[in-house]
């Protein structure tokens, strides 16, 4: 430092070094000891203004006595120059008359910079700097880099900030917020030859303010050519298909490939995002037809899909109704298997049964049952006689049928002799019965066989009985 540079007395807060020329007041202090320190602040720094016009003397002494070989552009530059308060101190030492739009170092010791919160620089045009007004407001998210005789000396942080006029200088301003940074479209061409025209987004952030200020010449157009190749990279491992598909993976793969370069330049890459993407022409028409044909394929198939199911489904119809059909046949044919198994089954057993008392009555009535069964086998001989003559033209006959008597007779005599009389009048009886239950028909082609055959039939008995 100048010698004859005066400083303030008081100490420092705990836990700041010497190196901290920024003024901490504390926040509870009431506004009467604020206004104090700053009054107070106002005579330190009009002593130091005082010290450096003093060590600055043999500087002044000089320049008079070179004034003759000054130039006008060596004027201008020191016009120009980051050192308004040298210039304004050494004024009179040149013949250009006063400049009354110049302010004292006294008139502009708490303005602050004109440059500050003014428009965003591009990525080929910086901001103008912060000059060195001594004391300095050092805005929210920003950080000042601070050179000392062309060193890196501190970094400001937000807040009230006290510079040494002449050797100190702000060289660097970085905003710590988040900056969407917009990449200009670019040509790429994919690994299957189309050439496509994409633009996007980068979002970056400032992480260590040291690194992006001397790591790089520029970390906004650095990161602005980096992200263009590594896109005309990634762009050219993949087809049009999968850029369009995959743009998630393919802005995933340009920030790591941005951050993992970056990462010197004391740089984030939070996000790159793809904005457009813009193809050829023909390739856009072919698109169109692509996805024109895939829609009529599908419909295609939607509509063959649906003529097979339908012919499916109506065959598993038919299928299911002929096995129906053929299950409903079976169960008819087994239930009336079963019908006449139960129904034989019943007639045997109703036939043994009969058959059993039969025999039961035969052994307890002896004669009189041997005469019941006897005609009975008679009536049965003659019904079935009659039958034959009933249901045929032609009619095959015993030889002695003329003799009807004998006919009975031997019937009746399977099981012994009846009575004449009860004989008689039950041979009487069927032959009765017989001629009534013959058809109209026949009893007009046989009108007077009838009474022939009747009368035959009881003289046979006759001569039978007298026989016997």
């Amino acid at each position: 430092m100048a010698k004859g540079l005066a400083m303030p007395e008081k100490p420092l807060p705990t836990g700041h070094s010497h190196r901290d020329t920024a003024l901490h007041l504390p926040e509870d202090q009431p506004a009467t000891e604020s206004t104090e320190i700053l009054s107070r602040f106002g005579a330190s720094a009009q002593s130091i203004m005082a010290s450096s016009t003093r060590a600055l003397e043999p500087a002044m002494a000089m320049l008079k006595s070179s004034r003759p070989t000054l130039s006008r552009r060596s004027i201008a530059a020191m016009q120009n120059s980051r050192y308004p308060i040298f210039y304004a101190t050494q004024r009179s030492a040149f013949s250009l008359g006063p400049r009354h739009d110049l302010p004292m170092p006294s008139e502009s010791m708490f303005r602050s910079s004109s440059t500050i919160g003014g428009p965003p620089s591009t990525y080929f045009q910086r901001s103008s700097l912060p000059a060195n007004t001594i004391v300095k407001f050092v805005p929210q998210q920003t950080a000042w880099i601070v050179e000392r005789m062309g060193r890196f000396n501190r970094i400001l942080q937000p807040g009230l900030a006290i510079l040494v006029p002449v050797i100190d200088r702000i060289a660097y301003v970085k905003s710590l917020k988040e900056n969407a940074m917009e990449i200009p479209s670019q040509s790429a061409i994919t690994a299957d030859n189309v050439t496509l025209g994409i633009d996007g987004v980068l979002y970056t952030r400032v992480m260590d303010p040291y690194k992006a200020s001397y790591g790089v010449e520029d970390a906004d157009y650095a990161i602005s050519q980096l992200a263009q190749t590594t896109m005309r990279s990634e762009i050219g491992q993949l087809t049009l298909d999968h850029v369009l598909k995959e743009r998630a993976a393919l802005n995933t793969n340009i920030t790591q490939a941005i951050n993992e370069a970056a990462a010197d330049w004391g740089v984030r890459c939070l996000r790159y995002e793809i904005r457009d993407i813009h193809a050829p022409a023909p390739v856009v028409e072919a698109m169109h037809r692509q996805v024109t044909a895939e829609r009529s394929k599908r419909a295609e198939i939607l509509d063959s899909e649906g003529q097979r199911q339908s012919a499916i489904n109506i065959a598993e119809g038919r299928k299911q109704s002929v096995i129906l059909a053929s299950e409903a046949i079976k169960s008819e044919q087994i239930n009336a298997a079963s019908g006449e198994a139960e129904a034989i089954l019943l007639k045997a057993n109703a036939t043994a049964k009969g058959i059993d008392a039969v025999a039961k009555s035969l052994s307890e009535g002896k004669q009189s049952a041997q005469g019941a069964v006897s005609l009975s086998v008679a009536e049965k001989y003659v019904e079935a006689f009659g039958k034959l003559a009933k249901e045929g033209t032609s009619v095959v006959v015993p030889g002695n049928v003329g003799d009807i008597g004998q006919m009975i007779a031997t019937a009746m005599s399977v099981y012994g002799n009846v009575s004449q009389s009860q004989a008689k009048a039950q041979a009487q009886k069927l032959l009765s019965e017989e001629s009534e239950g013959k058809s109209d028909h026949q009893n007009e082609r046989l009108p007077e066989g009838k009474n022939e055959v009747q009368q035959s039939v009881l003289d046979s008995f006759e001569k039978t009985q007298n026989r016997h």
